[in-house]
């Protein structure tokens, strides 16, 4: 029986994928003839049913692009550029789309050995540095081990040097683990679709107003209180916004 299943889902697979592959051919078909409504839809249904891609999302980008829509337009070559950060081409275009926008903010410097730091502990995931912190456990196990069963002065001292160094890396890449993933959990980004919004001291209408955004705007979303999103520019200032007025990446 357990076997049927498998079988089982193993032909809808095959079918889904043939047919978002159909569907797929048909949007790029569609862009190519300048029908982009039609290729949104395409590619849209693609998406409703659970497959993601960067391609996919560079493509509905351009789409929309076509359309002059910024805000979803900033949007997917946002996802797609989270799905492959080194892509030179999402890079150009969501540089293009970011010039569409009507908002210029000045982004909050960050200090250099911060910045430095960020980038470097950016390179590997939560989950890379780990798997590297426990390759050093292990290395410095080994070496430890070496060390102190050891009968000669020089294999000590060098096999000691070895230890430490593992050491040092082990509980490096643990912190770098640790901050990776608290990095990741703050990073809560999310693109402005509201064609104008009023940021707010506090999450009603009535509150005072803190500044003004405009569509295909990024923000940081920082905290949720009913329908309102705290949200975070980038120099810094903070405001709440109507959450339907936002679409989190």
């Amino acid at each position: 029986m357990k076997k049927l299943l498998n079988i089982l889902f193993l032909l809808i697979a095959v079918g889904l994928y043939a047919q978002n592959e159909a569907a797929f051919q048909k949007g790029n078909q569609l862009y190519n003839e300048g029908k982009y409504l039609e290729a949104i839809e395409q590619y849209q249904s693609i998406i409703d049913s659970g497959m993601h891609s960067a391609e996919l999302y560079y493509n509905i980008a351009n789409a929309n692009y076509k359309l002059n829509k910024i805000a979803p337009t900033v949007y997917y070559y946002e996802k797609a550029l989270q799905l492959a950060p080194d892509d030179a081409d999402i890079q150009s275009n969501l540089a293009f789309a970011q010039n569409m926008t009507i908002d210029a903010i000045d982004e909050l410097p960050e200090a250099g050995f911060s910045r430095i730091l960020n980038n470097w502990i950016g390179k590997l995931n939560y989950n890379s540095w780990a798997r590297v912190a426990v390759l050093f456990s292990f290395v410095f196990v080994l070496t430890f081990i070496t060390y102190y069963f050891g009968t000669r002065a020089n294999q000590k001292r060098y096999f000691f040097i070895l230890s430490f160094i593992a050491l040092t890396m082990m509980i490096l890449s643990t912190v770098f683990a640790f901050r990776q993933k608290t990095m990741d959990t703050n990073d809560q980004p999310a693109i402005v679709f509201a064609v104008e919004t009023q940021a707010k001291t506090d999450p009603n209408f009535t509150s005072e107003q803190v500044f003004v955004l405009h569509e295909g705007t990024k923000v940081q979303v920082l905290q949720a209180f009913g329908d309102w999103k705290k949200i975070q520019i980038a120099n810094g200032t903070e405001g709440w916004i109507p959450a339907e007025d936002i679409k989190e990446l």
